[in-house]
This record gives structure tokens, sequence and C-alpha cells, in this order.
């Protein structure tokens, strides 16, 4: 896994194992939500975002609210996948990724992921904290 970031698009290359398929060979389809996660996860890591330091010195973590897949063309065994990543809006406690999968270039997937932050313990909806909306918006620049 391999990632390279513009700030505002990150990129996650992801080679499709046998682990990630159906008995055909082909991606399953919630296998998508986990490489869309990780390349979140990948892109706010880029940023200088450690989300586990952010739940134990700001109590603060981000939460999937929502999610829309579309599915054009299945990944299959052994294929390297490119998942594109950037930040569509940001409000006070949320943020909408719109992700790509794509291979050579070529759409195999697309989704639009709404994540808010909660509190860590109490898992309430809290705004973010001015350092990480700095931090975000210096990136989408």
């Amino acid at each position: 896994m391999t990632l390279a970031t513009s700030n505002a698009t990150g990129e996650l290359a992801v080679r499709v194992y046998y682990e990630d398929t159906d008995t055909g060979g082909v991606v399953y389809y919630a296998n998508y939500l986990k490489f869309f996660e990780r390349a979140r996860t990948e892109w706010l890591r880029a940023l200088g975002m450690d989300q586990r330091q952010l739940a134990a010195q700001e109590q603060m973590m981000f939460v999937v609210r929502h999610a829309e897949i579309a599915y054009r063309q299945p990944a299959r065994l052994d294929d390297l996948i490119h998942i594109r990543t950037t930040v569509a809006d940001l409000r006070a406690s949320t943020l909408v990724f719109h992700q790509q999968a794509l291979r050579d270039g070529e759409l195999l997937a697309s989704a639009s992921v709404q994540v808010c932050t909660v509190h860590a313990t109490t898992f309430k909806p809290i705004r973010l904290s001015p350092s990480i909306r700095d931090l975000l918006n210096k990136a989408l620049r």
C-alpha cells in the first residue's frame, strides 16, 4: 500500500488479494468500503492527523454517518487499484469525502462518504476543533 498526496487529493494504491474476492475472483462489493476507509485514514495521516491521538488528546473521533456507493466495473484478484480521495464539503462537525476506485484510469466504483465528529466517550456529535479545522482548510487550498 502506498499513498500519494497533494494535500487536497490523496491516492492510495491497493493490491487485490484472494481474501478480498468472492469465489469468482471478483472483489466482494463490501470490501470497497474497507478500501475507502483505508484511503481516508491514510490521507488524514499524511496531513498529520493520528486518529488515536485525536481520541486521546482531543476526545474526538471520526465516524461514518452516511455512505453511497456506485459500482461500475469489477476489480479482480491481483489487480492494483488506486483509491482517490478528496474532501467535497467541510462543515462544523462533518466532512464529505468523494472517493473513487480506479484500475489503470478506469473508474470501478465511486462513493460519497459523510463523516462526522463525535466525542470519544459519549459518541455525541461535537464540532471540529479549531486546530483540526485549520489543518483541513489548509489541505483543501
